[in-house]
């Protein structure tokens, strides 16, 4: 018996017209797609105005529980009253990812980089707590920390106006 002229059926080949439905990416899919992608905003870097040459670099990417903390956190007990400057503390403090000096990342001894909870920045600021004492020290005027936590809180999008689009133009 000859093989020559038996016909290979290769499993997975389908009429033309069915693998080009298969390949089709649907709306759903796509957007399937774009929910399962990681949302992180981009870091900031910010200069502190008092002290020439210094920025700090701070990731803006703050939940509504950290959010919610820092508030509590930051509110006096007996008063209900908000400590501003305790609340842009934590802003501040729980954000930093790096410290510049002339355009150059600081590193500690061990090539770290420093923050404000870090012993150098303690140590060079002459405190012991990170929070408030050193970040309030680092940046020597109350609103320039005040006006940095706003910054980053906008950053992070809590300031964001949402636009609504008009679905009849288009």
């Amino acid at each position: 018996m000859s093989t020559e002229n038996e016909i290979i059926e290769v499993a997975g080949s389908a009429p033309a017209a069915a693998q080009k439905k298969a390949s089709k990416v649907t709306l759903l899919d796509q957007l399937k797609t774009e929910i399962a992608k990681e949302v992180t905003r981009p870091e900031i870097e910010i200069p502190i105005p008092e002290r020439k040459g210094v920025t700090v670099r701070y990731s803006p990417n703050i939940t509504n529980d950290q959010l919610k903390a820092w508030r509590r956190n930051s509110t006096n007990r007996k008063t209900e009253e908000l400590d501003s400057i305790k609340f842009s503390c934590y802003v501040v403090g729980q954000t930093v990812t790096g410290i510049f000096f002339n355009n150059e990342l600081v590193l500690d001894d061990d090539g770290n980089a420093i923050t404000f909870a870090s012993p150098v920045v303690m140590e060079m600021t002459d405190t012991d707590r990170p929070l408030p004492d050193a970040i309030r020290a680092f940046f020597a005027v109350d609103p320039h920390l005040e006006s940095t936590a706003l910054k980053i809180l906008d950053h992070a999008g809590y300031g964001d106006d949402v636009d609504m689009e008009d679905p009849t133009k288009g």
